[in-house]
């Protein structure tokens, strides 16, 4: 039943090689210590993602504008709650250093997500550690990594997340409502997914006109191994999650405060 979704997904032209005028990957670009813990399970247990290496960064990997930090985050509550707070807390999980040498020891062409909690390594609050998300994206070069990040599309930042894009580790650009789920799309350097309202099972489009299917793990469907459309980094469509978790109800209203907007 997901053949003409996945077709649609394959509509938007290739992407071209980015500019690096905003990049600089050189050992002195990034001269703070790095105070992320990261941990990574090569067989997840999650229902959603289904037997897939799956990594978790600690909470504070998180941009401060992200509206979902402390009110309506799915993974603060629940069983992976606890496990987010123990790689937070340093007491499971290893440095960046060692997180690369275990992505890079993954068989080849695997499907993996990056950060089912916790987002892109920072080198200041709300800006992204380009030369980690490079050196991240080389690691993952013929394996099929993907994640989403909050961190705002400034302009260093979109250059950083290009970038991965380019290099073959997808970074999805996650947007709170469908009016800044257009915003990002009309960048033109990632895919993009936004949240829904609790229960939505239904695709939709925003207000653009863009399609937004609906994770097919969400509704049960699938997972992310069978289905991998988040991995795609070429796709048109919009991929929307329902609002779900302890939370579901602030994110649900974070998402239509901004369609009324």
């Amino acid at each position: 039943m997901f053949i003409p979704i996945m077709a649609e997904a394959h509509t938007r032209p290739q992407s071209t090689r980015p500019s690096r005028e905003r990049l600089n990957h050189s050992p002195a670009a990034s001269t703070k210590q790095d105070t992320c813990t990261y941990h990574l399970v090569r067989v997840s247990r999650n229902r959603k993602t289904g037997p897939i290496p799956v990594t978790t960064t600690s909470a504070n990997s998180c941009p401060p504008s992200c509206s979902f930090k402390g009110n309506g985050c799915y993974a603060e509550s629940g069983p992976l709650a606890i496990h987010w707070r123990s790689v937070s807390e340093g007491r499971r999980g290893h440095t960046f250093d060692e997180l690369l040498e275990e992505i890079a020891t993954l068989r080849r062409h695997a499907l993996w997500r990056h950060n089912q909690a916790g987002d892109l390594t920072p080198e200041t609050p709300g800006v992204i550690d380009s030369r980690k998300l490079t050196r991240l994206a080389m690691a993952n070069r013929g394996r099929r990594g993907f994640t989403y990040t909050h961190y705002p599309p400034t302009p260093q930042n979109q250059a950083a997340i290009r970038h991965a894009n380019w290099l073959g580790f997808t970074v999805n650009l996650s947007a709170e409502t469908l009016v800044q789920a257009d915003a990002y799309a009309d960048l033109g350097i990632a895919p993009v997914v936004v949240v829904l309202p609790q229960g939505t099972s239904k695709p939709t489009r925003t207000p653009a006109g863009r399609q937004v299917i609906v994770c097919p793990a969400s509704t049960g469907n699938s997972d992310c191994l069978n289905c991998g459309i988040c991995q795609q980094r070429d796709r048109a469509a919009i991929v929307g999650f329902p609002a779900h978790g302890a939370g579901a109800e602030r994110v649900q209203e974070i998402f239509l405060e901004g369609r009324l907007s």
